[in-house]
């Protein structure tokens, strides 16, 4: 049986923590900053967690975790 690949795209988008959470990055913090409030900007550096029901999906996607 070959080895289960690990989604290369996935794996740059995503990380596991310790408890098996999925943590993301949050949209719109790349660029464009001039029209978005100091306030906004500094809530997109924080990451953020999938949501539940994503959660199968995506770790299908992470099979080494």
């Amino acid at each position: 049986m070959p080895k289960m690949k690990t989604k290369r795209a996935a794996a740059k988008r995503f990380k596991l923590t310790g408890t098996g959470r999925i943590r993301r990055g949050k949209a719109g913090g790349s660029h464009g900053f001039q029209g978005k409030s100091r306030k906004r900007r500094r809530r997109l550096r924080d990451n953020d967690m999938v949501d539940a029901s994503f959660e199968r999906r995506i770790k299908f996607l992470l099979p080494n975790g």
